[in-house]
Formats: C-alpha cells, sequence, structure tokens
C-alpha cells in the first residue's frame, strides 16, 4: 500500500511539472464581423452544445492535442474523459452533436477561415489573419 502511495505521488508530481513545462496559453478566436468577448462560462456552454444566441459554430482539435487538452481541462473544467463520455452520452440519446474536429492548429485556422461565424481555440501568440477576432483570452 505504501509503493501505491509512493507511486501515485510521483505520478501527479511527473505530471504537473509536465504540465507545468507544456502549459501554454490559449485564446478562443471567431471568424465574425462584430467583435465580442465571450466569457469563459459562454465558451463553456458552446463548446458544450448550448446555444448563445449568435449564429456560432465551434470547432475542435481532436483528442490527444496537447492544446485541446489544456482547453478542455481550464475552459472547460472536465479531463479528456469526461468530455468523452458527456459527448458519447449525447450522441447515443440524440440530443446533441459535438463540435466537428479537426487535425491541428494550421487545419483549424484555414477552417475557421472558410466558415463565417466559426469558432476555435489556438495558443497565444499566433497571428491571427483577418477576419479572425479573439473572443476569450485563456493566458497561463
Amino acid at each position: 500500500m505504501r509503493h501505491f502511495k509512493l507511486i501515485h505521488s510521483l505520478i501527479g508530481i511527473l505530471l504537473g511539472l509536465s504540465l507545468g513545462v507544456q502549459a501554454e496559453g490559449l485564446v478562443v478566436v471567431a471568424n465574425i464581423k462584430e467583435p465580442v468577448k465571450l466569457s469563459r462560462e459562454q465558451v463553456r456552454n458552446l463548446y458544450m452544445g448550448a446555444s448563445l444566441g449568435q449564429d456560432l459554430t465551434p470547432l475542435a482539435l481532436r483528442p490527444g492535442n496537447h492544446l485541446r487538452t489544456v482547453f478542455n481541462t481550464r475552459v472547460i473544467g472536465l479531463s479528456e474523459a469526461r468530455v468523452q463520455s458527456y459527448w458519447a452520452q449525447m450522441r447515443f440519446t440524440g440530443r446533441l452533436k459535438p463540435p466537428p474536429e479537426v487535425q491541428d492548429a494550421e487545419e483549424l485556422v484555414q477552417q475557421l477561415l472558410q466558415k463565417p461565424g466559426a469558432v476555435g481555440y489556438l495558443p497565444v501568440g499566433l497571428e491571427l489573419p483577418e477576419p479572425l477576432v479573439v473572443v476569450y483570452d485563456l493566458g497561463l
């Protein structure tokens, strides 16, 4: 039992260190004409299937992408497994479909540019082409 606690503690420390080294700020951007600022709660609701009363369509990075992990834990407030479980339940019951997924940030930018109203999350510091605007900033 003592070894289990030690291993568990070491895993926690290593995970914390690796996330600290790899953690990066992110911004949520949108292809919209009129710039707006969204709250964390509004972004979370949008990515969990709620309508914000605006014609916004969220796009997500694929599971396994580090930025997706940061987004899910820091903005959505759930682990990747919990997010996947939520969307599996929504699909099974026919209530909601998850946001479409793209491979990486480069593909996400291309999709955002092609779809007015599209919303996505990108690393802080990435030069944004017009007409993309920051609607939420999570600087770490």
